[in-house]
């Protein structure tokens, strides 16, 4: 018999640090069905930042990624479209990078009040997300390592994995914490 799941697993990790593959493995190895969601998405859904410049969301040359309140407020917005979608009854994981660190964690927390939450983070070495985010097109080189500890800075979190071993070995952890095996 599977345990009652929380209906809210929030996956935190630097950029190419694996915590959307180990997210998309997490989905498919679970017992009911979720919708993947978090940063990703987000970022998606708003204009081609590189076409304007006014979605509050900034990347430096060095790889550095802010945002400013403007940034904020909309993902605020976007937290609580999806704060209801968890509140109708539709399980979540989010796939987040929380640039802010435990302040992230608290807004999340915080829009999140009526939800049981499991915290998972994906830790990875600097040098082996470096490496990754050299082969992909879509990165900026040095956003692995501005955010490979800058992420996780203040977040507890109830389980840790690393994300430079097998992704399934991850999800295996994950499941085990979570009480599915």
């Amino acid at each position: 018999m599977t345990p009652a799941l929380p209906p809210l697993i929030v996956i935190n990790s630097a950029s190419s640090a694996g915590g959307t593959t180990v997210a998309r493995l997490l989905q498919k190895d679970l017992p009911d069905v979720r919708l993947l969601l978090g940063v990703d998405a987000f970022i998606d859904a708003l204009p081609d930042w590189t076409a304007r410049g006014d979605v509050g969301l900034h990347f430096g040359a060095d790889g550095e990624v802010t945002v400013d309140a403007t940034y904020r407020e909309r993902e605020d917005t976007w937290y609580r479209a999806l704060a209801a979608l968890a509140a109708s009854g539709q399980a979540l994981i989010l796939d987040e990078v929380l640039l802010d660190g435990g302040k992230g964690q608290e807004r999340l927390r915080a829009l999140f009040a009526e939800t049981d939450t499991f915290w998972v983070g994906v830790r990875c070495d600097a040098e082996v997300a470096e490496a990754r985010e050299a082969k992909r097109p879509d990165r900026i080189i040095g956003m692995a390592r501005d955010q490979a500890e800058r992420v996780h800075e203040g977040v507890v979190y109830d389980v840790v994995v690393d994300g430079a071993l097998p992704p399934q070995e991850s999800v295996d952890t994950i499941l085990d914490a979570l009480g599915v095996f």
